[in-house]
C-alpha cells in the first residue's frame, strides 16, 4: 500500500488518527513535552470588580462571587488581589487530529481533519462526562503543553487541517485562549468550531460568535431538574444559547445523550424535538447519542438502541429533517437522507465517510438542498 497523506487517511477513514496524541505526531519534529502542572496566567475577560479585592465572574451564567485568592467554579479562574485571571491560556491538556465526524459534526466539511485541543476544567459537572480525568480537576493535575495561539494555528496549517476544534472539556473556561486562537485562524482560512455545553452568558457568547463557523451544542435534557440535579447546571440558559448561535448564523448542530430512566422519556423528547424546530428550524441536525456506564453513573446500563431508535421516529415525525444516531457504528442512523426524494445523499460508519451523493450541497438525485458546509 502507498503511503497516504494525513489528508487521504481523512478521506479513506483510516480511523487511527482519531487517537492521536500530540507527541506521537509530532515528536520527531518538534521539542513538545508534556509538564505536569504547567500553570500559565493572563488576565481573564468578563469579570467585575468588588469590594475587599472580590470579584464577580460574568463569563458564565454562574456568576461566581470569587473573594481574594480564591477560584471559580470552574477551578481555572483566580483571584489574586481583585485581578481575574485565566490559568489555562496556553496550556492544553489534550490536543489530537480527529476527523470532523467525531465532534460530531455531519453537515461541516466532511472527511477532514479537525486539530482538537482541550485544557483541564469545566463550568458544569455532568454525572456522566466521559472526559471527566481532565474536566473535573484542576490544571495543577493535568499534563499540558506550553501551545499558545499562534502555534496551535500554525499547527493547524501545518498539518493541513480544515478546522481547529475546542472540544473534550468545556471550550468556555478557556475562552481567551479560544478566541485568540480563532482570530489567528481565521486569518489562515482556517474553521473554527465549538464542542460545547452552550452555558455561557449572551455577551461573550456574541464576540466569539464573530469567529465561530460550527458548533455542536450538548443539549443534555429539556427539564430544568435534569439539567439542576445531574449538571448543576440550567436549561434556561443553554436554549439562549443555541437562539444566539442560529441568529449569528453560526452553523450548528445538537447532541442529545439518552441515558436510560434519566432522559429518555418519549414525551420529554417531543416537546425538545418540537422546540427545536419551532425555534431553531427543521433542518438543525439532531444527533440522539448511545451512553456507556461513565464517572458517577457506571451503575447504569447502555443505552438500548431501540431507545435511540424511537427517539430518532419522534424526532422524525415532529418535522426534524436530519436526525442521527451516534455511538452505534454500523447503523443506517449515521446515513444522511434526502428528505425530498429519500436517497442517500452521505453514507457514514463510525467516523468514515464512505459515499457522498452531493453537488455543491444539492442531492445529485433530485437537486434538492442539503443544509450545511460541505466544501
Amino acid at each position: 500500500m502507498e503511503k497516504l497523506t494525513r489528508r487521504e487517511m481523512f478521506k479513506y477513514g483510516l480511523g487511527f488518527l482519531s487517537s492521536l496524541s500530540l507527541a506521537d505526531l509530532f515528536a520527531a519534529e518538534h521539542e513538545f513535552t508534556a509538564e505536569k502542572g504547567l500553570v500559565q496566567r493572563r488576565e481573564a475577560m468578563y469579570y467585575e470588580a468588588l469590594d475587599r479585592k472580590a470579584v464577580r465572574c460574568t463569563l458564565c451564567p454562574k456568576s461566581c462571587w470569587v473573594g481574594n485568592h480564591g477560584r471559580g467554579y470552574c477551578e481555572v479562574r483566580e483571584n489574586v488581589d481583585g485581578i481575574y485571571y485565566t490559568l489555562v491560556f496556553g496550556n492544553p491538556c489534550a490536543v489530537h487530529i480527529d476527523p470532523i465526524e467525531k465532534k460530531p459534526l455531519f453537515h461541516f466539511l466532511p472527511s477532514t481533519g479537525a486539530l482538537s485541543l482541550a485544557t483541564a476544567g469545566c463550568n458544569i459537572e455532568c454525572k456522566y462526562c466521559q472526559n471527566w480525568h481532565i474536566s473535573q480537576v484542576t490544571p495543577e493535575d493535568t499534563y499540558n503543553y506550553d501551545l499558545p495561539p499562534r502555534s496551535v494555528a500554525e499547527l493547524a496549517e501545518k498539518e493541513e487541517c480544515a478546522s481547529i476544534a475546542y472540544t473534550y472539556t468545556e471550550p468556555m473556561v478557556f475562552y481567551e485562549y479560544v478566541l485568540e486562537t480563532s482570530k489567528l485562524a481565521r486569518k489562515k482560512g482556517i474553521r473554527n468550531v465549538l464542542v460545547t455545553n452552550g452555558f455561557i452568558n449572551p455577551e461573550p457568547l456574541e464576540e466569539l460568535c464573530d469567529y465561530t463557523d460550527a458548533a455542536n451544542v450538548d443539549l443534555k435534557g429539556f427539564t430544568e431538574d435534569f439539567y439542576n440535579s445531574m449538571c448543576a447546571a440550567t436549561l434556561k440558559d443553554v436554549l439562549r444559547s443555541l437562539k444566539i448561535y442560529r441568529e449569528r448564523g453560526v452553523h450548528l448542530e445538537i447532541t442529545n445523550l439518552l441515558i436510560p430512566k434519566k432522559n429518555d422519556d418519549m414525551q420529554l423528547i417531543r416537546e425538545m424535538c418540537t422546540w427545536i424546530r419551532n425555534e431553531l428550524g427543521e433542518g438543525i441536525p439532531l444527533h440522539f447519542s448511545r451512553f456507556y456506564p461513565m464517572y458517577k453513573l457506571r451503575n447504569l446500563h447502555l443505552t438500548p438502541v431501540e431507545t435511540l431508535e424511537s427517539a430518532r421516529d419522534v424526532a422524525l415525525e415532529t418535522g426534524l429533517r436530519y436526525v442521527y444516531i451516534g455511538n452505534v457504528p454500523g447503523h443506517s442512523g449515521e446515513n444522511t437522507y434526502c428528505p425530498s426524494c429519500g436517497s442517500l445523499a452521505v453514507g457514514r460508519t463510525g467516523f468514515l465517510v464512505y459515499e457522498c451523493n452531493l453537488n455543491h450541497g444539492r442531492c445529485t438525485s433530485c437537486n434538492h438542498p442539503i443544509p450545511g458546509v460541505w466544501e
